[in-house]
């Protein structure tokens, strides 16, 4: 009985996991860039042994790899690291683009940060891009961004892969960093408020960036 037992409680974490994942379907096809596309920049992606790798020397301006489909209300699920530190980055969601001629208009809304400082250490924070900036931590907070620092220090894995969860529902987002809660918002500007839009992978205008992401999921989940 005490065997089976131990048996059954060393099996438990491989149920529980199979019950966390239930639902969700991978979002490249780990082969190749299939269903996303590069905008912005002259920064480059490409997917090796199933990870998507961003990189760029003199980035001139944001580039994106974006869905070509767009999503509403999603749990999403990712791991990234940096390859280096010298270059910012993030992951869009419910982005949207700007109507232009050529069809590379500037990219905006919701980012979930990528923060190469260790100084400030706000990974997983929630940015608005291109439009209102920091949603949270909200920078005239000093208190609020002290301790959102000092978290992000603890649970951040500078030189490993860091699992992240983003959770959408309406206006709550919620943003999770190696299990841990970083985000709970919810967006009440109607101006800005934005119900729907693509995924995106994000190298930084600037100098250098080099950044890789792996295990993209998503569950889709039905508006409240």
């Amino acid at each position: 009985m005490k065997k089976l037992l131990l048996a059954l409680l060393a099996f438990a974490p491989c149920l529980f996991a199979a019950e966390v994942e239930e639902g969700f379907v991978p979002l490249t096809n780990g082969k190749d860039l299939s269903g996303w596309k590069v905008v912005g920049g002259n920064g480059q992606y490409k997917m090796e042994n199933g990870e998507i790798i961003g990189t760029g020397e003199k980035v001139k301006e944001n580039t994106f790899l974006i869905t070509e489909k767009t999503y509403k209300d999603f749990d999403f699920r990712f791991e990234m690291k940096f390859d280096t530190l010298k270059g910012n980055s993030g992951m869009m969601f419910r982005g949207l683009q700007k109507e232009s001629k050529d069809g590379n208009g500037r990219v905006h809304s919701y980012q979930c940060e990528h923060d190469n400082g260790k100084e400030r250490s706000w990974t997983a924070g929630l940015y608005d891009e291109a439009r209102r900036g920091w949603l949270f931590p909200n920078k005239a907070n000093k208190e609020q961004c002290a301790a959102f620092t000092e978290q992000g220090n603890k649970v951040f894995k500078w030189e490993d892969w860091n699992e992240i969860r983003i959770v959408c529902e309406g206006k709550h987002i919620q943003i999770f960093l190696n299990g841990e809660k970083r985000v709970d918002f919810t967006d009440e500007d109607e101006a800005n408020f934005t119900p729907e839009g693509f995924f995106g992978m994000q190298v930084h205008s600037g100098q250098s960036t080099s950044v890789r992401w792996r295990n993209l999921r998503i569950k889709e989940l039905t508006a409240k």
